[in-house]
Formats: structure tokens, sequence, C-alpha cells
């Protein structure tokens, strides 16, 4: 491929340098670290474990909450939510005066580096598993973008590309799979072959982790694919970045019932109605979580009723943190205009709702597994290639998973 773009760019206060390979960043939604740990035990990943020696394995400090859209949005642009505005799956617009998904590009605030890469002469192509990440993620380019879970309705005109069937050679599958995202490592590795893309961000879905903990014997099928996949980009001449979004926790009992404090319920009952609590998690993918993770946005009936608000909350069992506005865009990097007046994280076994009636818990298949909180935010970042002096030492430091880009373009030798 030796027509790839090595023009340098610039975007959100970075430099970036692409060499004259195949550049692949990949979220593995979901992937715990635990997940990669125990299939690596069993014999099964043997690309991450050449990785693990030649190249660099650590950890990484993701955004909060901890959920799909705001830490993609984060990975793509290399920016806080502070700065790109997306804080959430789901909001309340308070512009449009009405709760809503928030996978519209008209959201992102920021330039993203595919958008970046695409105007320096790169074959851009973004691959995501759900169809509500394709849209905030390409904006701003008209490189290859498209989903598994919509790939046989991709056309040339909006999607940059047309029979993704047959380019890929597997059927479109479904959502609730493993294949949803082996589908997009498939992708990826086409593009590539095939010569379409040589700068690609590939997303997968958490289905798997949602459903299945790390030893069990259909995440060990799943993470040794993934390793296969990844080893076939590696053949090609790929650099590989792997980071998460997210984490995974199951937020059960001890009798495998979920573990639920239901906010507006609770406040509702002590200080009386007016109150609107935001599930950022919210999605149309209800099998995943039944709406349910362990951060919620809490709108308030009156202003003055906050501090007692605030430490109402902050006693109750399974709640670890309470933050006012200020403070939720001073540490948790928030953005100041599209929260709530109150923001509440839950311990790593709990999980926070709304009213029991929002959530309809019968649509999971298996007990509940979540994320959104603390205890979800460390995730594994990888990279192929080892590690230039400067990359070394700033690994010892405060990584961020949306520095994945970053590392893998700027940091090998």
């Amino acid at each position: 491929m030796s027509s790839i773009s090595t023009q340098e760019f610039s975007i959100n206060h970075r430099t970036y340098n692409p060499i004259n390979q195949p550049i692949v960043v990949i979220c593995l939604d979901g992937s715990a670290d635990e997940y990669l740990d125990t299939t690596m035990a069993h014999g099964r990943m043997p690309n991450l474990q050449k990785i693990h020696v030649a190249g660099y394995r650590g950890m990484a400090r993701g955004v909060l909450p901890s959920f799909t859209n705001v830490n993609n949005s984060s990975i793509v642009s290399g920016v806080t939510p502070a700065v790109h505005g997306i804080c959430g799956n789901f909001l309340w617009d308070k512009t449009k005066d009405q709760e809503v998904m928030m996978n519209s590009a008209e959201y992102l605030r920021a330039e993203t580096i595919m958008a970046a890469a695409y105007k320096a002469g790169r074959k851009v192509a973004i691959v995501t598993a759900k169809e509500k990440l394709r849209d905030i993620l390409s904006k701003g380019w008209k490189g290859i973008a498209f989903s598994s879970e919509k790939a046989s309705q991709a056309q040339l005109d909006t999607h940059g590309i047309e029979n993704v069937e047959d380019v890929v050679g597997y059927p479109t599958p479904p959502i609730y799979s493993g294949e949803a995202s082996l589908f997009v490592l498939r992708s990826g590795t086409a593009l590539i072959q095939k010569g379409m893309a040589d700068f690609l961000y590939l997303s997968l879905t958490d289905f798997m982790q949602h459903t299945y903990e790390p030893d069990a014997p259909e995440s060990l099928d799943f993470y040794e694919q993934i390793d296969t996949e990844i080893g076939k980009m590696l053949a090609l001449g790929a650099v590989i970045g792997a980071t998460a979004d997210h984490g995974m926790n199951a937020k059960q009992r001890e009798d495998g019932s979920p573990n639920v404090i239901y906010i507006e319920t609770l406040l509702e009952e002590k200080f009386g109605v007016g109150f609107r609590v935001i599930c950022p998690i919210t999605d149309p993918y209800v099998k995943h979580h039944g709406a349910l993770g362990s951060y919620v946005a809490v709108h308030l009936p009156r202003l003055d009723m906050s501090d007692e608000v605030q430490a109402f909350l902050q006693a109750q069992e399974g709640i670890t943190e309470v933050h006012d506005k200020k403070n939720a865009v001073r540490l948790l990097e928030q953005p100041e205009d599209r929260i709530g007046d109150l923001i509440v994280l839950s311990a790593r076994n709990v999980v926070l709702g709304r009213t029991p009636a929002h959530h309809d818990l019968s649509a999971l298949d298996v007990g509940l597994r979540s994320h959104g909180g603390r205890y979800e935010e460390m995730v594994p970042f990888i990279i192929s290639h080892q590690l230039n002096d400067e990359y070394r030492h700033k690994a010892r430091g405060d990584v961020r998973n949306f520095d994945i880009f970053d590392f893998t373009i700027n940091g090998i030798n």
C-alpha cells in the first residue's frame, strides 16, 4: 500500500504524524481487563500474548459516565466530554424541552481525528457494531462509515460503500450476538486487504460482556475469535491500538436479582414530585442493560433544594458519589449546559434507575451486568508495536483511553 498518505495533521491541540502503514484503532466495547487476562490464561489469545511481549499492554482511564457514546466520542476526538459535548446516550435537551437520544452528529462539538485524517489524504473508514454511533463518529468527512447492525442497508452515496456483505464475505449479523462485533473486525480486515481503507476506527458492541462473565465458555470463544481477527490485520502490516469505552460488572444481589436504586422514586417519596432523573445509559438495546447503569443525572424542581437533596442521596447505601453541577464540570469533565443539577454514581454492584415503571427488566436474558460509574472507568490500553522512549515515559502517567490514536500514531518506533 505504497500510496498511503503520511501527511501530518493537527486536531484538538494534538499533532499526528502517521506512518506509511494501515492504522487501526479498536474500541473493545465493554472489555474489562479481566476478559483479556482470563482468555490469555487459557492460551487462547496468542496474538495478544505476542503484543504483550513485543508491543505495549497497560491500563487507561476512560471518561465518565462510562457509557458508549461518551467514550467513543472522546476516543475519536482526543478530548473530554466537556469539549466534545457528548455526555451520555440520552439526555434532557433543555432547548427542545424533551428527553432525546444523543445519537446525532448535531450534538458533537469537536472535530474528529477521522475527519482530520481524511482531509490529510488518508483512506478513512469507521465500522461500528451499533448504528447509533455511526452518525456521530462520521461527522465532517465522506469516507466509508457503516455499522454491522445495518450493513446490508449501506449505500455508496450515504455510507461510502455498497454491497458490504460481498466485501466482507459475511452476512449482516443480529445485533444481540458476538457476531455483531466480529463482523466489525472482519470488515476492517477486508477493507485493508482490498485497499479500500488505511486509517480505520472499529467499534465493537458489548452484548457478550453484558451477558457472560469473563470465564464463561462463550466469552473465551469470543475473545479467541477477536484475537484471530487482530492477527489477520497485523499480518496485513497494520499498526493496531486497542482500548475500551468502559468495563463491565455484575449488578446483582446474592439471589441474582438486579440491585437497583430507583432515584426518582426515592426523591419523590422524601421531597415530593417535580424531579426529573435521566439515565444516560438509555439506548435502543434494552436487552443489554434495561436502561440501568451506575450513573444518573438529577434535575431538581428548585435549585435551593440542591444541598439538602445532595446530602440525602449521599447518605444512601449503595450511592458512592453525588456532585453538584459545578463539581461535575470540574471533577467529571462534563459539559455544563447538558447535565443535571446533580450527578449521582453508585457502588460496584449497584445500578441506578428512575422508577420501576421506567425500566422493563423482562427484556434481560440473564442476570444484570452493566456499567457507567467509577468501577467501569479503567480499561485496557494496547499498542501492537513497541513504544518509543517519549511514549514509554507517557505510559507511566495518567493515560486516558482517548490517548489511543496519539499513542498508535506517534508513539511507536
